[in-house]
């Protein structure tokens, strides 16, 4: 499964590597706009209110630790993922292709691809160009 493929239902895949970006219900454009966008310090200021809000928001969880995770707070985005994959209630959600996975097994999965560095932007690589004034 891509990592596009994992996306939340209310999801949008980010820069790295199709990331998925939680949609919060009550402004879905200032949970996402700043992810997807590799803003993972304005991203996660929304993300901590909302978990405060709710701590057993798995989608939020979720979407904290890929915040953490692209801002190279590895421990953190742990431990964010591995509280989804916890709590209480297993949420059915639908991802970015149609298909449909429970929290649990998406918070596995980004544990995995925490492990494997696949939140981490790619670096430059030497024979690519760029342009200067």
């Amino acid at each position: 499964m891509s990592f596009t493929a994992i996306a939340l239902a209310l999801f949008v895949a980010t820069p790295q590597a199709g990331a998925p970006v939680a949609l919060l219900a009550e402004a879905p454009e200032l949970a996402a706009a700043p992810l997807v966008a590799g803003q993972s310090d304005q991203a996660l200021a929304t993300l901590q209110k909302a978990s405060a809000a709710d701590p057993q928001d798995a989608a939020v969880l979720i979407n904290l630790g890929i915040a953490y995770a692209q801002a190279g707070e590895d421990t953190k985005a742990r431990a964010a993922f591995e509280a989804a994959v916890a709590c209480d209630d297993v949420v059915e959600l639908e991802t970015a292709d149609g298909e449909f996975t429970d929290s649990r097994r998406l918070g596995r999965k980004a544990l995995k691809m925490l492990a494997r560095g696949e939140f981490r932007a790619a670096p430059a690589r030497a024979e690519q160009l760029t342009l200067r004034d």
